[in-house]
C-alpha cells in the first residue's frame, strides 16, 4: 500500500478534502516573506491600517495627499503587511505507520493533506520523515516522484523500533508544526511536544488509527507481529490480558491528550474506516487542528 499507485490515490483524496478544509492559518498573525496573509508588521498590502507622521526616506507613493491639502503636513498611509504563512510537517515514517493497508493509506492522505493545504494557501513549508534516530529533509521532487517513501525507508536507524526523534528535525521562528504519526511508541510525549512548540511555533498532531488496534477482538493463541523490527511473536490471550491491553491502550491516548492540552496543541486522531474529509470534520475540526474553508 505505498507503491507509486498508491501515493498518487492518496494525493488525490487529500485534494479533494483540501477543497473543503484547510490548516487553521488565517487566526495567526505571521512575519515573514511577501504573501496574502496578514502579518504583524507593515507593508505594501490593500489592507489600510493607520496613519503616521512622514519621515524622510519614506515612499512617497504612500504619502496622503488628501490629508496634505486640509492640513499642509505630510502624514503616511499605513497597510497591514502581507506575508507566507510558515508550515514545518514531521512524518512518523516508522512501519507501523504503514504495515496496514487501511492505516497506510490513512497515514499517506494525510501527509499529502497537509502539503495540498499549504500549496493552496501559498504557505512556506518544510517536510521532514523521521524513523527512530534517522532523518530526511525531503525534496518536493521526491514528493512529485511518490518515492520519498522508500528513500526513507532505506535510511538506516539504529533502532528503528524506537520513538521518531523529532528533535532532528528543525523547526523555523513562529511556524506551524503539523506532527502525523500513530503515536505507537512508548514514552513521555513532554520533550517531543517541548521541541515542537519551541520558538513560539503552535502544534498540529494529526494520528491516524485504526479500529482494530482500539479495540481488538483476540482471544486465546495468536502470532503477533513487530512491523518495525520484522519479527513475530506467539501469545495466548486470556480476558485478564485482553483488559489489560485496552487499559494500557487507553491510558497511552490519555496521556497524549493530556500533554497536547497543557503545551496548546490541537490533537486529533484520525481514524482509517471513513474517508478523509468526513473523518477530519468529525475529529480535526472540533479540535482546531482544521478549519472549513
Amino acid at each position: 500500500m505505498t507503491g507509486p499507485e498508491d501515493m498518487q490515490a492518496a494525493r488525490n483524496a487529500a485534494v479533494a478534502a483540501a477543497a473543503r478544509l484547510r490548516l487553521p492559518l488565517r487566526s495567526r498573525s505571521w512575519r515573514g516573506q511577501a504573501g496574502e496573509f496578514a502579518g504583524s508588521g507593515t507593508g505594501s498590502s490593500l489592507d489600510f491600517q493607520d496613519h503616521r507622521a512622514y519621515a524622510p526616506g519614506d515612499d512617497p507613493r504612500h504619502i496622503n495627499w488628501q490629508a496634505y491639502a486640509r492640513t499642509g503636513s505630510y502624514t503616511m498611509k499605513l497597510f497591514r503587511e502581507e506575508v507566507r504563512p510558515v508550515v514545518d510537517l514531521v512524518m512518523d515514517a516508522s512501519e507501523s505507520m504503514f504495515f496496514d493497508p487501511a492505516k497506510a493509506k490513512r497515514s499517506l492522505e494525510l501527509f499529502h493533506f497537509i502539503r495540498e493545504s499549504c500549496a493552496a494557501s501559498g504557505a512556506s513549508l518544510s517536510t521532514h520523515c523521521i524513523r527512530g534516530d534517522a532523518a530526511r529533509m525531503l525534496d518536493p521532487a521526491e514528493v512529485h516522484s511518490h518515492r520519498w517513501l522508500d528513500a526513507v525507508r532505506n535510511q538506516s536507524a539504529s533502532d528503528p523500533a524506537a520513538a521518531p526523534n523529532v528533535a532532528k528535525a528543525p523547526v523555523r521562528a513562529n511556524s506551524i508544526r503539523v506532527f502525523i504519526s500513530d503515536l505507537l511508541f512508548p514514552g513521555d510525549p513532554e520533550p517531543m511536544l517541548r521541541h515542537l512548540g519551541q520558538k513560539h511555533g503552535s502544534v498540529i498532531l494529526l494520528c491516524p488509527w485504526l479500529e482494530s488496534e482500539a479495540r481488538p477482538d483476540w482471544s486465546g493463541n495468536h502470532e503477533f507481529i513487530d512491523p518495525e523490527r520484522n519479527t513475530r511473536h506467539a501469545h495466548r490471550i486470556e480476558p485478564a490480558t485482553l483488559r489489560r491491553y485496552l487499559d494500557a491502550y487507553a491510558n497511552h491516548f490519555a496521556l497524549w491528550k493530556n500533554a497536547a492540552q497543557r503545551h496548546q496543541a490541537a490533537f486529533a486522531r484520525v481514524p482509517a474506516a471513513e474517508d478523509l474529509a468526513g473523518a477530519l470534520f468529525r475529529e480535526a475540526v472540533p479540535s482546531g487542528a482544521l478549519e472549513s474553508c
